[in-house]
C-alpha cells in the first residue's frame, strides 16, 4: 500500500505544482485542481476496495493520516472555487463577504473543539473508534461527502480530519484577502517581521533545494508547497521558476542531486570540529 500511495501522492503533487504555478486565474486554478484531485482519489479509493489492511494499526493510519492528506485538499479547492464564484464586488462587500466565511470556519471548529485537540494532540486512545470501518456512529457519519457514503472506504472521522485540514488553509486564504483589502492590495507583515529583505546569496538552484527539503519534511507544516514558494520568494527577495515540478525533476536526474544541501552539511560538521 505505501508504495502505490507515495507514487499516487508524488504525481497528484506534480500535477498541482504546475497548475498552481500557471499563470491562469484563481477560478480556473481552483477548478482544474479539484478535478486533478478528484481522479486521484477515486484512483486511491479503487485500490483499497481491493486491498486487505494486514492489521486495525495499518487501517487506522490510513483513515487518521494518509486518506485526510489527499482529501483535505479536494475540499479545499472546491470551496475555494465556491468563495471565488461567488465573491462581491466592491471592497466593503467583499470583507463583508470573506468575513462571513471566516466566521462560519470558526463556528464549525469551535463545535468540534474536542475532536480537534484530541486529533492536534497526537492522542491515540479513540483511534480504534475514530478510524476503523464498521464502527459507524451516525451523529459522525453524517458529516460526509456524497462520495463518502460507502462504507468500506470511510470511517467515523476521517473526513472530519480532512475538513480540519482544508479550514487550516481556507482561513489562512481568507485573512490574507481581508487584508489585502484592508490594505489596497497589500498584504502587511506580521510584527518583528524584518522590515529589509534579506537577499539570498546563493543561486537559484540551490534555494530549490532548500525549498523542496523544507517541504519534503514538512518544516512549516502542512502546507502547499506553493504557498511555501511564494513566502520564500518574498522574504529572500528572489524570483524561482514558476515550474516548480520541472525544477524538481531537474534536480532528481544530477549525478550529485544535492550539492548545496551536502556544502551545508559539511560546513556545520567544520565548525563542530568533525571535519577538516
Amino acid at each position: 500500500m505505501l508504495e502505490y500511495v507515495t507514487k499516487l501522492r508524488k504525481e497528484t503533487d506534480e500535477a498541482i505544482d504546475n497548475i498552481e504555478s500557471s499563470d491562469n486565474n484563481i477560478l480556473k486554478k481552483s477548478l482544474e485542481a479539484s478535478h486533478v484531485l478528484a481522479e486521484a482519489f477515486d484512483s486511491m479509493k479503487q485500490f483499497i476496495l481491493s486491498y486487505h489492511f494486514k492489521d486495525e494499526e495499518e487501517e487506522i493510519t490510513f483513515f487518521k493520516e494518509t486518506k485526510p492528506k489527499f482529501c483535505y485538499r479536494l475540499i479545499y479547492y472546491r470551496k475555494l472555487y465556491n468563495i471565488e464564484m461567488n465573491r462581491p464586488a466592491g471592497v466593503d462587500k467583499q470583507k463583508e463577504y470573506l468575513s462571513e466565511e471566516l466566521n462560519e470556519i470558526n463556528k464549525y471548529n469551535i463545535k468540534r473543539l474536542d475532536f480537534i485537540r484530541y486529533y492536534r494532540s497526537g492522542a491515540t486512545h479513540l483511534d480504534s473508534l475514530y478510524f476503523l470501518r464498521g464502527r459507524t456512529d451516525t451523529e459522525q457519519y453524517l458529516e460526509t461527502f456524497y462520495f463518502e457514503l460507502d462504507p468500506n472506504f470511510s470511517t467515523n472521522c476521517d473526513f472530519k480530519v480532512a475538513k480540519i485540514l482544508s479550514n487550516d488553509l481556507l482561513l489562512t486564504y481568507l485573512m490574507q484577502e481581508i487584508e489585502k483589502l484592508n490594505n489596497n492590495g497589500v498584504i502587511s507583515f506580521p510584527s518583528g517581521f524584518p522590515l529589509t529583505k534579506l537577499t539570498w546569496k546563493g543561486t537559484k538552484t540551490e534555494l530549490m533545494e532548500q525549498l523542496y527539503s523544507w517541504d519534503s519534511d514538512s518544516t512549516f507544516g502542512d502546507i502547499p508547497l506553493t504557498q511555501l514558494s511564494d513566502y520564500i520568494q518574498n522574504v529572500f527577495n528572489i524570483k524561482l521558476d514558476k515550474n516548480l515540478s520541472r525544477a524538481f525533476s531537474d534536480m532528481k536526474i544530477r549525478n550529485v542531486p544535492t550539492p548545496f544541501l551536502d556544502k551545508l552539511k559539511d560546513a556545520l560538521f567544520r565548525r563542530m570540529g568533525r571535519r577538516k
